[in-house]
């Protein structure tokens, strides 16, 4: 399935564009920020889930303890931050 495609003009900071420049060298510049803003949707859709679950969980049994909500916090930076690995290719 053919995906549509929308030009836009975005403005990105200078030195990351660069790095990308090199990074991606020949392949498609549009493809890697297309990829990055998937990723980056993934996490905001997780992060929105996460949110709905909390609330359910504090209609259905009080206020979460501060302790629970920094640990859960904890977990949630792990996971963002082994997910931002970049993956190399054999």
């Amino acid at each position: 399935m053919v995906m549509a495609k929308e030009k836009v003009t975005l403005t990105l900071d200078v030195g990351r564009m660069q790095e990308l420049r090199k990074v991606v060298d020949s392949r498609s510049l549009s493809a890697a920020v297309d990829s990055a803003v998937a990723q980056y949707l993934d996490k905001l859709r997780h992060l929105a889930a996460v949110d709905v679950w909390l609330s359910e969980m504090e209609r259905e049994y009080g206020p979460v303890p501060t302790e629970a909500l920094e640990w859960a916090a904890q977990v949630v930076e792990r996971w963002d931050a082994s997910r931002s690995q970049p993956t190399r290719r054999s």
